[in-house]
């Protein structure tokens, strides 16, 4: 049997119950050489390391993983007849609970493979969706969760309903408690999928009546996203002090998190903490988490986060930007967006010298260090000025003993002088945003 160079050295047969994967990344043969069968930017190689970390995101030990070429793919199969046989003896040999295939199958290839194979297949959506259940914690990330899986699921044969019970730590796939046939009656998922849509789209517009409520409110949002596993909680931990989830896996992270914090020049602001995206996201996912998503095209700034250190830091920056598209973000904001450079320090000090001399002739981009600290001023001096862009100075009278009207501009406001006139006024000089001054002296004419 023939084995493909890019897999793990040492392969282990696996326990029954012990949750080992094999780990399978197709990709089509390049009838151009020179080209290094590079897709999006990423070899084979990468992708497949990419897939064994997502596995591993939900505790399965991958036992096996292995780049498979393809000449095209088989419609019944996705692979030729020969190379589901080839698979199959080394499926056989190590005797993995599940077989994941990073890549999309139809119902009808993963039913086959599945049949050919004897085991549990799931393609690259059905994992993210695994991984994506076990870490929903509210009600609406399981909500959106589930409404992923069933319109995924719709089509497709399943043994159980045992996906749906992430808050009880099972796993769709393995089986556990309470496990059950499923019903393969569409009409009930139908039922489902509706009740479901319906659910979030009250979610939708209680967001939407909070989105109207804190605009009426002096704190601009920030939101932060960015590639899974770039950093982004660990940074959003180190500048608002918040004890959010924050592991070196993928989609540690999934249900949002808003923070108060008090940034350099006095002004408070919100900052808020997003699910990670990744290459070839889901369009399920993208669907149900739309609620949840449009919280950052809602934000008055868009912070870009980035692993630095990571070989495909370039392809993560351009598939985070293809998920902001596809979720309507103009392309000015895009282009405006403040960019981390994270985990300056993995870096050799050669390479963290050139980022630092780049980020210095680039306008928005801002290179730290989440686990240090190194950069966390500046980023926070950043947003400050970028928040304050848009602010106005004004100079104002207020009348003896108005000391109401006055706290108020300290909040609302950056005071940048304060003086008091013989006849008790208080004449203020400040920098102050339109909408706010329009409700300063809203509030002077109704006094």
């Amino acid at each position: 049997m023939q084995i493909d160079k890019n897999r793990d050295a040492t392969p282990v047969r696996a326990e029954p119950g012990s949750g080992h994967a094999l780990v399978l990344h197709p990709y089509l043969k390049s009838s151009d050489s020179s080209s290094g069968n590079v897709q999006n930017g990423r070899t084979p190689q990468a992708r497949l390391e990419e897939a064994a970390r997502l596995a591993a995101a939900i505790q399965l030990t991958v036992s096996f993983k292995i780049a498979v070429p393809i000449a095209k793919p088989n419609p019944s199969h996705l692979f030729g007849s020969g190379k589901v046989e080839e698979l199959a003896g080394m499926i056989m040999d190590l005797a993995p609970e599940v077989v994941i295939v990073d890549g999309s199958l139809t119902p009808v290839q993963q039913r086959n493979l599945e049949r050919a194979w004897n085991v549990k297949v799931i393609d690259r959506t059905g994992l993210i969706l695994e991984i994506f259940g076990a870490r929903a914690q509210t009600r609406e990330g399981r909500l959106q969760v589930e409404l992923a899986h069933l319109n995924y699921q719709r089509s497709r044969l399943v043994r159980s309903w045992t996906h749906l019970e992430r808050q009880r730590g099972g796993m769709g796939f393995l089986g556990g408690p309470g496990e059950t046939q499923i019903e393969t009656d569409r009409r009930l998922i139908s039922e489902r999928i509706a009740k479901l849509t319906r659910a979030l789209d009250q979610v939708r517009r209680t967001r939407e009546t909070h989105r109207k409520g804190r605009a009426k409110t002096p704190f601009p949002i920030v939101a932060f996203v960015g590639y899974t596993n770039a950093g982004k909680s660990t940074l959003f931990n180190r500048l608002t002090r918040a004890q959010v989830y924050a592991d070196d896996l993928l989609f540690a992270t999934l249900d949002p998190t808003m923070r108060g914090i008090t940034l350099p020049d006095g002004r408070q602001s919100i900052f808020s903490d997003t699910v990670g995206f990744i290459s070839d996201l889901p369009t399920h996912l993208i669907a149900s988490f739309r609620a949840t998503l449009e919280e950052v095209l809602e934000a008055d700034l868009i912070v870009h986060v980035r692993d630095i250190a990571h070989p495909q830091s370039h392809e993560q920056k351009q598939d985070v930007l293809q998920v902001l598209e596809d979720l309507g973000l103009p392309e000015q904001r895009r282009e405006t967006m403040i960019e981390v450079l994270n985990k300056i320090d993995l870096l050799d000090p050669e390479r963290q010298e050139e980022v630092r001399n780049t980020a210095l002739r680039t306008q928005n981009v801002s290179p730290l260090s989440a686990v240090t600290g190194e950069g966390c001023d500046a980023l926070l001096a950043a947003i400050a000025v970028r928040l304050s862009a848009g602010r106005e100075m004004v100079e104002l009278q207020l009348a003896p003993g108005d000391g109401a009207n006055l706290a108020w501009l300290h909040r609302h406001a950056e005071v940048v002088e304060l003086r008091h006139g013989d006849d008790g006024a208080a004449y203020v000089r400040a920098a102050i945003d339109p909408q706010d001054l329009a409700r300063y002296r809203k509030r002077v004419a109704a006094a």
